[in-house]
């Protein structure tokens, strides 16, 4: 193998890794506990309580994890474990079928609520999982959002639009969900909730990629150039070149 196949495929397996690291976050907040709910309740026939009960394990003790070491609170994982609490009270209401439907809409609800509100603040939730897509997990992708970030208006629209879109499709979905528990038949709803939530899903990440994460990418990348073009030249602090 030559030195520059050697370089390249060096430079990739540390990209992997940046893109790991990256990525571990939104894997452990969210991934890992709504994953372990349905292993729990579909795979090993736990009930709705208990299943909510145990993957609430993960993302409590990363809220008190937070709290003790960092002095920090992990809003995504807060947000999981706040979901999870509200599905526990809810499902302790009744067994009617039809508001157990609406219940596990609710989900999606509190995620979708809080979603927009974080667009308000200074880190919209989806940027979480946006990062490090947009930056590939590297350096000079990270160090390229970070100047954009502080000096485009445009790059912190498109940000913010991001997670708008994300939690307005799962907001929607909810509304839709809980008038089809309460207006079409029980065992239509049964297929029909899971063929809402994916194609909710399904929308969001062509709406939000193409109108938001794309552009952005595009910026970073000429950031990425313009950076390089000027160490070259000998400048140390360049200018973004996508600002606007």
């Amino acid at each position: 193998m030559t030195q520059a196949a050697t370089a390249t495929a060096t430079a990739t397996t540390s990209q992997g890794r940046t893109l790991l690291r990256s990525l571990t976050p939104l894997i452990v907040d969210a991934a890992i506990p709504l994953g372990s709910y349905f292993l729990l309740a579909e795979g090993f026939g736990m009930s709705t309580v208990a299943a909510l009960a145990w993957s609430s394990v993960v993302p409590a003790l990363r809220t008190i994890w937070g709290l003790v070491r960092e002095r920090t609170v992990n809003g995504l994982a807060l947000l999981i474990l706040v979901v999870n609490v509200v599905g526990l009270a809810t499902s302790t209401l009744t067994g009617d079928a039809r508001l157990m439907m609406a219940k596990d809409s609710g989900v999606s609800s509190v995620v979708g609520i809080a979603i927009l509100l974080s667009v308000r603040g200074r880190r919209p939730l989806m940027t979480a999982g946006l990062r490090p897509w947009v930056t590939k997990g590297s350096p000079e992708g990270n160090a390229a959002w970070d100047r954009l970030w502080a000096h485009s208006a445009r790059f912190r629209q498109l940000e913010r639009r991001f997670s708008t879109v994300w939690g307005s499709a799962l907001l929607i979905e909810c509304v839709v969900k809980v008038v089809g528990a309460y207006v079409l038949p029980v065992h239509t709803m049964v297929w029909l909730g899971t063929v809402l939530t994916v194609v909710a899903i399904l929308l969001a990440m062509v709406v939000a990629g193409g109108g938001s994460a794309e552009p952005m990418e595009q910026m970073v990348k000429a950031e990425v150039g313009a950076a390089g073009e000027a160490a070259e030249a000998g400048n140390a602090e360049p200018a973004p070149a996508a600002a606007a």
